[in-house]
């Protein structure tokens, strides 16, 4: 009977150090607040009590959309998942996460140099390349222009097009998108949709950053846990 009490108590204590060490992995990056990051928005360069581009209230961080500019964590990642709740409460427009950002304000006086996974109403997805570049199948079907004027500079073709039509929810209501850095790979899906699978990317870790792009979003949830490899399903 000790036997067996002794047991029991064992597996109870390796099921609750297995389930706290998985939540433990888990960073939430809303409920740690703003400390855990730090905004770079140029219009405040020259005016530091400008209104904040970015919030945390209720459990909520709120992009403004205005003054322009990044939340950039303080922290590098590599190898992780990103999980995002996420929705226009008022007006469609754009926005963005920037996954691998470094350098700041590298295009553009505005851009840190990184790999932008794009929100903008009707085209999240999308991959922008900012100072670094990443490749895609059917390349020359997503991307405009010729294969010369291809990269992440000024000028040339930055964008490329995601898979998929359709896949984001009507305006107002929330968005579920991940996004998994693995490597030199970026998967990215949009409410259950692989909307974007890119390989050979310039830069394989970096800062994670939140654009105020001009239109006000609200991010209910934003998560990163580490992987060791990519998703079949997001």
């Amino acid at each position: 009977m000790m036997y067996k009490s002794t047991f029991s108590g064992l597996t109870v204590l390796i099921l609750f150090l297995f389930v706290n060490t998985a939540e433990a992995q888990v960073q939430d990056l809303i409920k740690q607040g703003l400390e855990v990051w730090h905004s770079d928005v140029p219009d405040a360069d020259n005016t530091p009590d400008i209104s904040p581009s970015f919030t945390i209230e209720d459990g909520v961080l709120t992009s403004m959309g205005r003054p322009l500019g990044h939340l950039i964590t303080n922290d590098e990642y590599s190898n992780y998942r990103l999980e995002t709740e996420y929705r226009f409460p008022e007006k469609p427009g754009n926005c963005g996460i920037l996954v691998h950002a470094s350098t700041p304000r590298a295009l553009y006086d505005m851009f840190p140099k990184s790999i932008e996974v794009q929100m903008e109403h009707k085209n999240a997805g999308d991959f922008w390349c900012i100072r670094e570049d990443i490749k895609v199948e059917n390349m020359e079907k997503r991307r405009k222009g010729t294969k010369e004027n291809w990269g992440g500079n000024e000028g040339q073709e930055r964008r490329i097009r995601k898979l998929t039509d359709n896949s984001e929810k009507p305006l107002g209501e929330w968005n579920y998108m991940v996004i998994e850095c693995l490597d030199n790979e970026i998967k990215v899906w949009v409410n259950g949709d692989l909307v974007n699978h890119g390989y050979d990317a310039t830069t394989r870790k970096g800062q994670i950053a939140v654009q105020a792009e001009g239109a006000k979003v609200e991010f209910r949830k934003l998560t990163v846990e580490p992987i060791k490899e990519l998703s079949d399903e997001g």
